[in-house]
């Protein structure tokens, strides 16, 4: 029979390697990103060419549902490999945050964000309710998000950004704790060091690194300094 500290001291094991995953991913988008704005012919590469960037777009979009969709059929080594290729298309795509911004407010938009995600995901971790109800409502938030974000892309109205901008850091804020929770709720005990195991940590690593950057975006939308 396993004891409730032998639950506790696996559960944390597991997040060591969930958020080990998510730095991993993290410091491959960061310096991706900084290297392709640094790079002329990079950035004219992705940013230069509608069609290019529209397919890199398309690609994470199919990374991230085929890793999602097909994960358990993989091995970790080929889960490991499409989460890091993920991580480097999207240091592309969001190479032009280098471009916009200045360095000095992307850095403490990061730090901010890091704080603030540290904070909420504790919570997720360690609180007793149940944080369910509160998934739903975020998700509703996410998909209305999601269709004012795109109407946007044609209005291109001021005030439905801004909108967008507060709704969203109040949604990666709230899903933050929620996937947190339910990260934890997921994992199976007793599955220590198996397969299973580490592509559950994975699976949860790409789900906190997507709440991550994200949150890191809008908050910069608010924060951050135009070059």
């Amino acid at each position: 029979m396993i004891t409730e500290n032998e639950v506790q001291n696996e559960t944390q094991l597991f997040f060591v390697k969930v958020y080990g995953w998510m730095s991993v991913a993290l410091i491959v988008t960061g310096f991706i990103a900084f290297w392709t704005s640094a790079t002329p012919q990079l950035i004219d590469l992705v940013l230069g060419n509608n069609y290019i960037f529209a397919l890199l777009i398309l690609a994470e979009f199919i990374l991230v549902a085929f890793l999602a969709s097909w994960i358990m059929r993989m091995t970790p080594l080929t889960a490991g490999v499409v989460f890091i290729l993920y991580s480097i298309l999207n240091g592309l795509t969001i190479s032009v945050i280098f471009l916009v911004f200045t360095t000095d407010s992307i850095a403490s938009t990061f730090f901010i964000t890091a704080g603030t995600f540290a904070i909420m995901s504790l919570y997720g971790f360690f609180t007793k309710s149940d944080l369910s109800k509160l998934g739903n409502l975020l998700f509703m938030g996410l998909i209305g998000l999601i269709i004012a974000s795109a109407i946007n892309l044609i209005f291109r109205n001021e005030m439905l950004d801004w909108i967008t901008t507060f709704v969203g850091i109040l949604v990666f804020v709230g899903l933050t704790a929620y996937d947190t929770q339910k990260i934890k709720k997921l994992n199976i005990i007793g599955n220590e060091g198996t397969d299973e195991d580490k592509k559950e940590a994975i699976i949860g690593a790409l789900t906190l690194y997507l709440d991550f950057i994200n949150l890191f975006l809008k908050l910069l939308r608010l924060f951050g300094k135009r070059k």
